[in-house]
């Protein structure tokens, strides 16, 4: 029968150490978490401000449901672009620097509309190979030409674009990236997209609202000129605190995946009262270099804490910081130590990463305070 198939294959995942495992929080987002009536401390959230909770936010968003109710009731392109969303798009493209910017649902939906709008049959695109798992969905749906090259290596990706005879060429990848936590390298990539004549499609999911000036990203971190083959994602369920995401790039480019991307056209807008809650949430973005510095601190005291230790961090200056394993039942092994010590860390296995390198994601949040820190600190040690 084929749903014993399926079972077959659920129990292969149980035995290479693979099956996830869905645990239900009966706490708001934070640092301090309750799963199944017992009390952890996370380090699972890319709510990497705090801001998920905050009042401010959580002020907003019962005035907007107020005056807004909850739902759209239909597409943008319909009836369902309120008044919120469309002061929500001036003020992100105001606060990014780009002419105009267009609301998705979510980055994932975000992404897959903006890969397959842009380039098709007989184009190419050139993605870096640690690209989140939307990115390439992205490029499967454009059934354009693919050429992934290894991660960071700008002189393979000049390669393959100098043997590219493809009309249109897309060069697409992460800013930083969600499992190792590193920077691309964007201005080498920009340079690149404009030698070639090429696209430059960069998503910041998780830089946005942590890097740079303010907060307004990895393309500020690096101060990118605002091109118009740049085309820039960003996602507000991370750092921004509530849900949903945006594209920023040139008029001509946002005014055509407003009428061509799928993913926009045939979907329900979001929720007008997170609308008035980001409207908030970017306030607190702009203002929140205190939050920022809380940040960079947790994440200078994490490092220093296990730097003499036989845990392997890779190089990352940003909130996600993995600490590599490699077996993934010994990944999965010290995560559940840590959950019985009150630690909430997941362990992250492939397909998520490449074979041989399962490893902890921490991810730090402004949010954190110093003592929460040093308990990780003190459980990683003790079990090295």
């Amino acid at each position: 029968m084929i749903w014993d198939e399926l079972q077959v294959a659920l129990d292969a995942l149980e035995g290479d150490g693979l099956r996830r495992q869905r645990r239900t929080l009966t706490t708001p987002c934070g640092p301090a978490a309750s799963v199944d009536g017992r009390p952890l401390l996370s380090f699972c959230s890319n709510d990497y401000l705090g801001l998920a909770n905050d009042p401010a936010l959580i002020d907003a968003a019962c005035a907007g449901a107020r005056q807004w109710g909850v739902g759209s009731g239909a597409s943008h392109l319909v009836s369902g672009h309120l008044a919120p969303h469309a002061a929500l798009e001036r003020q992100i493209a105001e606060f990014t620097g780009f002419p105009r910017a267009l609301l998705f649902s979510t980055g994932y939906m975000a992404n897959l509309g903006i890969v397959p709008t842009l380039v098709g049959r007989g184009d190419a695109v050139f993605a870096d190979r640690l690209n989140h798992a939307s990115l390439i969905d992205a490029v499967q749906l454009a059934r354009a030409d693919s050429h992934r090259y290894p991660h960071g290596d700008l002189s393979a990706l000049e390669r393959l674009l100098s043997t590219s005879t493809a009309k249109r060429k897309l060069i697409l990848s992460d800013a930083v990236f969600s499992m190792d936590g590193d920077l691309a390298p964007l201005p080498g990539l920009s340079a690149l997209a404009e030698r070639f004549d090429a696209w430059l499609v960069i998503d910041d999911a998780h830089g946005f609202g942590v890097l740079g000036r303010h907060g307004r990203g990895s393309l500020e971190h690096f101060d990118l000129p605002r091109t118009k083959r740049l085309v820039y994602m960003g996602t507000l369920g991370k750092a921004a605190g509530a849900a949903g995401a945006f594209v920023a790039g040139d008029d001509t480019v946002i005014d055509w995946l407003e009428q061509r991307a799928r993913a926009y056209i045939f979907t329900t807008a979001g929720s007008p009262m997170i609308a008035c809650a980001l409207a908030a949430s970017l306030r607190l973005i702009a203002e929140g270099d205190a939050r920022r510095q809380r940040l960079w601190q947790r994440i200078a005291q994490l490092r220093d804490g296990l730097a003499s230790t036989r845990w392997r961090l890779l190089p990352s200056a940003t909130a996600i910081q993995p600490v590599i394993v490699g077996d993934n039942h010994e990944a999965v092994r010290i995560a559940d130590a840590l959950y019985e010590r009150g630690l909430w860390v997941p362990a992250i296995r492939p397909p998520t990463v490449p074979a041989g390198t399962a490893r902890l994601r921490v991810s730090l949040s402004a949010a954190h305070d110093e003592t929460q820190v040093a308990q990780l600190v003190y459980a990683l040690r003790e079990l090295a």
